[in-house]
């Protein structure tokens, strides 16, 4: 699931159409706003919940680690979370100290090698010294060669973000036994470049993976339950891990020691180890293992436990007379933090015994033996409260507020995870507590009320758009209909039948007519009629249309002649009788020349 917030700035839409404007420039303007609105949309993540590696690493703890894959193709290492570090420390295959060592698996013991020749993505840098101020005030530094690759959270198929051209140094040195993860914000500065590097934490906010430049850490422990793992969200914090305090501490002015606060006091039972005189401010940094202190604070620990410091190592060695003592005595520690070293709010972080129960090894010392995370810093810039503070305190730092908060972790087993988002401070949302007093500023409330009434009225002007373009469709086809209409009444009515140019002309005919031709009556009112002869069969002409003898053959177009010729009229239908003449007068007359003359004249007037 992602948050989405609108541009505060999206005016609403105005939609205002004259009758003569197009549909298409309405629809286009629509669409121009509404592509504008989406993006103007910006598509907040949520924080990211790194899996731990459910091993414990280290020669001095042990202690939780994160996995990492690193390069093409991938290697996987195991990591320790440096609050103070902003690149990645990766062990080299070229380890000068395992082959001294008796170890059969050193390299397992390292949490892993990054061969940079095996990565077909590695690009070479320089060498340059590990480089951070913290660590070389505590005299912990090395040579390292840097290059960039590409660094994927978790192993494979976890399904976390990948960050390309990440800045990692291969290194040969027992200062860090185990890889080192740096999730600080700040840049890697290299001369061999005109631009600083960004972090990896800060990549994953430019690739919008992370809503903001955060995180939530707590380094885990093996001694409660039967083993807690350290808990890492990038971006936010797990609300579940810790007791919620109101105390928030601003960042220090140095930003090679941002997480500084103000270390009050540190009691054990009803002994007080320090007072407002030894108060003192100290560095959160899980880089490293151990707790620098005063020495006036390391001698009173040393009263209280019976502790022996050893010159040669540097180190509270433990024996194991001393161990069965303190384990049975099982006293606590408690240091009580500020924003200051005096006044204003506080919290109390507690370590049980066990918290200080660890055991170091190779490389650090010949044999493995228990040992106190006690050291003497020599001044200010060492005071350190490393990974051992870190058991029991769960830390949050917000890198664009500067400021981060304290707090005791909460011991709840089996506690279901509660991620809460950061915001950044221009995303228009508050700090994500998960009291529902917070979340949502004022700002941004009326941003997505005025983002739900443009969509309103984006949809109101969308439907009466198509309600105006769907009546212009039914007036249109309406006056369309009308003009079709005028338009007919308007011209001469039409005959189904082709108009014939000889319309009117007959021509004359003699005898009966043929069957096998069309023929048309004349007019009436132009026309006398006209009577067929007598045939076997006769059909008269009807004055409407045409009409074919009976048993005739196929009709033929027949004319009549123009109306103002001079007409021909048949001879009438009527049959004239004619009577033979008697033999005898017959005879007589064709025998007599003086009627051959008459005879013929009458068989003429009589058609014959």
């Amino acid at each position: 699931m992602r948050f989405q917030t609108a541009a505060l700035s999206a005016p609403l839409l105005e939609f205002a159409a004259s009758q003569d404007s197009s549909g298409m420039a309405n629809s286009g303007f629509q669409t121009e706003r509404l592509q504008r609105r989406e993006e103007n949309t910006t598509t907040i993540p949520l924080p990211i919940n790194v899996a731990p590696s459910q091993y414990w690493d280290g020669a001095d703890g042990p202690w939780s680690s994160f996995p990492l894959q690193i390069g093409a193709p991938a290697q996987n290492i195991r990591a320790f979370i440096s609050t103070n570090g902003y690149t990645t420390w990766a062990n080299s295959p070229k380890d000068s100290l395992c082959q001294d060592s008796t170890e059969t698996s050193c390299k397992d013991a390292r949490g892993g090698y990054f061969l940079t020749n095996g990565s077909i993505t590695w690009v070479p840098n320089s060498i340059f010294e590990l480089g951070l101020q913290n660590e070389m005030n505590l005299g912990l530094d090395s040579n390292a060669n840097y290059g960039f690759d590409t660094v994927t959270l978790g192993w494979q198929g976890q399904g976390l973000p990948t960050v390309k051209h990440s800045t990692i140094a291969s290194m040969d040195t027992y200062d860090f036994w185990v890889n080192i993860f740096g999730i600080n914000p700040l840049p890697a500065n290299f001369t061999t470049y005109t631009d600083p590097q960004p972090s990896f934490l800060t990549q994953l906010k430019r690739n919008n993976t992370i809503p903001s430049l955060s995180w939530g850490y707590t380094a885990g422990n093996q001694y409660r339950f039967s083993g807690v793992y350290g808990s890492l969200v990038l971006g936010g914090y797990d609300q579940s891990k810790f007791e919620p305090t109101n105390m928030t501490i601003p960042f220090g002015a140095d930003i090679s020691r941002d997480l500084l606060v103000g270390v009050q006091s540190i009691t054990t039972g009803s002994a007080g180890l320090s007072n407002s005189s030894d108060a003192f401010y100290a560095m959160i940094d899980s880089t490293v293992p151990y707790m620098y202190l005063p020495e006036s604070v390391c001698t009173a620990f040393e009263n209280a436990f019976g502790l022996v410091y050893d010159e040669f190592y540097d180190l509270y060695l433990v024996n194991d007379t001393l161990h069965d003592s303190l384990k049975a005595l099982n006293k606590s520690i408690t240091l009580t933090l500020g924003q200051s070293t005096s006044g204003g709010q506080t919290v109390d972080i507690t370590l049980p015994y066990a918290a200080m129960d660890l055991q170091i090894s190779y490389p650090y010392v010949a044999n493995a033996t228990r040992y106190f995370p006690l050291k003497r810093g020599a001044n200010s810039t060492q005071y350190t409260l490393g990974r051992a503070f870190l058991q029991e305190a769960y830390v949050v730092a917000d890198y664009e507020r500067r400021n981060f908060t304290v707090a005791p972790c909460a011991w709840e087993q089996n506690a279901a995870t509660e991620l809460r988002t950061i915001f950044s401070p221009d995303s228009g949302f508050t700090l994500d507590d998960g009291s529902g007093k917070s979340g949502i500023s004022g700002g941004a409330i009326a941003g997505i009320v005025i983002g739900v009434l443009a969509i309103i009225a984006i949809l109101l002007g969308a439907l009466w758009f198509m309600r105006r373009k769907k009546q212009q469709k039914k007036s249109a086809a309406v006056e369309l209909e009308a003009k079709s209409l005028a338009a007919a009444q308007s011209s001469e009515p039409s005959s189904p039948f082709k108009e014939d140019p000889h319309a009117g002309v007959s021509t004359p005919t003699g005898g009966e007519l043929d069957g096998s031709r069309q023929v048309h009556e004349i007019a009436g009112a132009s026309k006398p009629n006209a009577t067929e002869m007598d045939a076997p069969w006769r059909g008269e002409l009807d004055a409407s249309g045409s009409h074919h003898e009976f048993y005739g053959k196929l009709p033929q177009n027949t004319f009549e002649m123009e109306g103002n010729n001079e007409p021909i009229f048949e001879m009438d239908a009527t049959a004239t009788q004619l009577h033979e003449l008697e033999p005898d007068t017959r005879r007589q007359s064709w025998d007599s020349g003086d009627d051959r003359g008459d005879e013929k004249r009458y068989l003429q007037m009589q058609g014959y």
